[in-house]
């Protein structure tokens, strides 16, 4: 088939180092369009790849008609960006958090299934190779039903990943909505879910800002969470890990117990209760200092090629932030939440 004319709105670091190169390797796809408030980002993308530059993407849609977008703006534009580009016939890739509000992801959603185009949330988490050698180890029974787990993602925060450091929108609550939740959480809550197979029932959370200056947005919460099975565990999504980065979830099962990115050599781990150990060399989980490749964006080209249905529904990302947006109810109330 001909190439996918791909464009893509948000031109920040996730863009830069993650959407852009991943496409610009992809064989099915021409980068026709950068769209950025700040059209030097965009400028700069479209000299090293071609295509056109756009401050505004209502126009870029307009005029480029592109087959396919990604949406790697700030929060409070996921929804809005991606409704617009759904209604112009472009399948949709959208950075997590799906959105702000679980009344957006519908919108979101129902704007896709009305034109036919393919939505895609961008949980990275999914297809980075610890987690999928870990889902195909419990899928296999050897460790029998998870009991407890525990799941964190912490780092320093955006000040150095970001495009824009401490001046960063991450730091804007009216264009971030939500800070380590949605920027780590989210990836949290989502990788829980699809490793147990499992919808989380039940979110009691402390969310709070802890060491950021000049800021209203979280930077650290630790959720309990049961799911519907009964298991009971943890969720934790820091910003101020400012030494010791954490990307890992421990699953304490029937059999044994397995460790997910605890160690950096054996990448997961598993002991089991009669005494038997086995390790898994399978390749890092990506970090802001290490990028590997996210899978994500081949993914959504290879289902847009195939024609096949999406890999990461809106459906899925909805259930996801749902958690996130519960443990914020929880906060405010001092109650468990139902979900």
């Amino acid at each position: 088939m001909d190439q996918i004319k791909v464009a893509v709105i948000g031109c920040g670091s996730i863009s830069k180092h993650r959407h852009i190169p991943e496409y610009a390797a992809n064989p099915h796809v021409k980068l026709v369009a950068f769209c950025d408030p700040v059209i030097e980002r965009a400028e700069q993308f479209a000299q090293l790849h071609g295509g056109k530059a756009y401050s505004d993407y209502e126009e870029m849609l307009n005029k480029e008609k592109p087959d396919a977008v990604s949406v790697c703006t700030p929060n409070f534009v996921h929804a809005p960006a991606a409704i617009a580009a759904a209604k112009a016939g472009a399948h949709v890739l959208v950075e997590k958090p799906m959105a702000a509000s679980e009344a957006e992801c519908e919108a979101m959603i129902e704007a896709a299934r009305r034109t036919g185009v393919l939505l895609m949330v961008g949980h990275n988490q999914r297809y980075m190779p610890p987690h999928v050698k870990a889902k195909e180890i419990l899928k296999s029974g050897v460790l029998g039903k998870v009991l407890t787990f525990r799941t964190s993602f912490g780092h320093p925060g955006p000040e150095s990943w970001s495009a824009d450091g401490r001046e960063s929108w991450f730091f804007r609550k009216r264009e971030a909505i939500m800070g380590a939740m949605g920027d780590l959480g989210v990836h949290k809550s989502d990788l829980i879910r699809w490793l147990l197979e499992d919808e989380v029932a039940e979110v009691a959370a402390m969310i709070g800002t802890l060491d950021k200056a000049d800021t209203d947005i979280d930077d650290n919460a630790t959720c309990v969470l049961r799911m519907r099975s009964g298991a009971i565990g943890t969720l934790v999504a820091s910003w101020t890990y400012y030494r010791g980065e954490d990307n890992s979830t421990v699953l304490w099962c029937e059999h044994g117990v397995m460790k997910i990115g605890t160690d950096p050599e054996d990448q997961v781990i598993v002991e089991l209760r009669n005494g038997s150990v086995e390790k898994y060399k399978v390749g890092a989980i990506a970090t802001n200092e290490e990028q590997t490749s996210s899978g994500v964006i081949d993914a959504f080209v290879e289902s847009i090629v195939t024609k096949s249905a999406s890999p990461v529904s809106g459906e899925e990302g909805m259930r996801s932030l749902k958690v996130i947006l519960a443990a914020f109810e929880s906060q405010e109330s001092g109650k468990i939440v139902r979900l």
